[in-house]
């Protein structure tokens, strides 16, 4: 087979995976950040099935001149294909961070899909998206449900997370998508940076199949994610109120620290809510101990009311950014 015949073949297998996610969970919110990989998603969805796409979301996390570039590149290509765009920035009192940034930018991407009223944000992370985030995730010392990575279920779409970073280049590249180069993606202040630039090129000069390793660790946790996500669902339908949702005490009782802290987190994921490492472990505590009236709180404004026969938990304010859209 020739070299254009094969990119031809890959090419057609990147549009084939974005049609069947759109032809699946449409309408949706497609979460562009002006980069490469993002850019070239939004190329493909607009050769695909624009009419799926509700909106086109962006988010500027003030990071310099290069995000507004973004920004505008996104807005413009949305534009061209006819969809909906929206735009978000981070707020002033938004941490200039990893955790920060994307607390704040997954808040507007869903404020986005409600106000569009789409259920579903794709993203375009790929195969290497994941290697690397399962790697992080055995650096934090994460459980099993924190080691599936990106492969999991839900309200996010990921269309290429079986495909390599490098073919979805060659797939804009072919298809001459615009794109902004983010400065940022070659800063060792970011973990994600400094795993991907250096602790992962170390790791394969010693272990050459270290990626299909890591990505192997992944698919195991994800299969375990999954399996223990249907077991808590249907042994504890949580009841929604409001912004939060309340799960009873009794429910509750009949399992120690470890146990609880497998289960929170499929509960809590109900409504939106991810709880870090330490929130589950200060959770799993508070469940034990609480006495009726007692009250915890959580990062990223979550808090936990422990009532005579349940325990609440309930989203805080929302506190990062304002959406705006418009239409082409």
């Amino acid at each position: 087979m020739g070299a254009e015949a094969a990119a031809a073949i890959e090419a057609a297998a990147i549009e084939a995976a974005v049609s069947r996610t759109l032809r699946a969970r449409g309408p949706v919110v497609l979460a562009v950040s002006g980069g490469r990989d993002s850019m070239a998603l939004l190329h493909a969805a607009g050769r695909c099935d624009p009419a799926s796409v509700a909106v086109v979301a962006t988010f500027d996390h003030r990071t310099g001149p290069h995000a507004c570039r973004a920004l505008a590149l996104a807005a413009q290509s949305a534009a061209r294909v006819g969809v909906r765009f929206a735009a978000g920035r981070a707020g002033p009192h938004v941490p200039p961070t990893e955790a920060g940034w994307r607390e704040a930018r997954w808040r507007f991407l869903r404020e986005a899909a409600a106000a569009a009223g789409a259920t579903v944000v794709v993203t375009a992370h790929t195969r290497d998206d994941q290697v690397e985030t399962v790697a992080m995730r055995i650096l934090r010392r994460a459980g099993a449900r924190g080691l599936a990575g990106l492969d999991v279920d839900g309200d996010i779409a990921r269309p290429w997370l079986s495909f390599a970073r490098s073919a979805v280049a060659r797939y804009g590249d072919r298809h001459g998508v615009e794109y902004v180069e983010d400065p940022t993606n070659q800063s060792r202040a970011h973990l994600r940076n400094r795993v991907r630039l250096d602790l992962l090129p170390a790791l394969r000069r010693v272990q050459p199949a270290i990626d299909d390793c890591l990505l192997a660790i992944g698919a195991d946790a994800a299969a375990w994610r999954r399996r223990v996500e249907r077991v808590v669902r249907d042994a504890h339908p949580v009841r929604r109120e409001g912004d939060g949702c309340s799960i009873a005490v009794s429910a509750l009782a009949v399992y120690d620290a470890p146990s609880l802290a497998v289960v929170w987190p499929v509960l809590a994921a109900e409504i939106g809510i991810t709880l870090d490492r330490r929130g589950v472990t200060r959770l799993a505590q508070f469940t034990r101990a609480a006495r009726t009236g007692s009250r915890m709180q959580l990062s990223g404004g979550v808090e936990v009311l422990r009532s005579r026969f349940s325990f609440v938990l309930q989203c805080g304010p929302a506190a990062g950014s304002a959406v705006r859209s418009r239409t082409p």
